[in-house]
């Protein structure tokens, strides 16, 4: 028997209006602004957050002295339809030179890194 529920997951920015607009453009859903947190409530019921934290540094991907500390994976249709879409949404490549696999990496704009992957 579980002990609790997953809520949110929710990431540190800068600025959380400006992150929770690149991912409701990637995603979907609707934005909920609270000042210093913004929820996305996406299609099928679940939830991203996004918090203001004035200290914020964004994790290194690879970084063999440091952990990225989690990472989002999103599923896509096609890789290179949605690469160009992200890419066009202020996204940066991380990790995409390898073209034969079904996955690419990349940090959004704010540097946490997400992943899209082939369905």
């Amino acid at each position: 028997m579980a002990l609790a529920k997953l809520g949110v997951v929710v990431l540190d920015c800068l600025d959380p209006r400006a992150l929770a607009g690149f991912y409701a453009a990637v995603l979907g859903g609707t934005v909920e602004d609270q000042e210093e947190w913004v929820d996305l409530k996406l299609p099928g019921g679940q939830a991203l957050a996004f918090q203001a934290a004035p200290g914020f540094v964004p994790p290194k991907w690879p970084s063999p002295d440091g952990s990225q500390q989690f990472h989002l994976d999103l599923v896509v249709e096609d890789l290179d339809t949605a690469e160009q879409g992200v890419l066009a949404l202020g996204a940066k490549p991380l990790d995409t030179a390898d073209r034969a696999r079904t996955w690419r990496v990349y940090a959004d704009p704010a540097g946490h890194p997400f992943c899209l992957c082939a369905c």
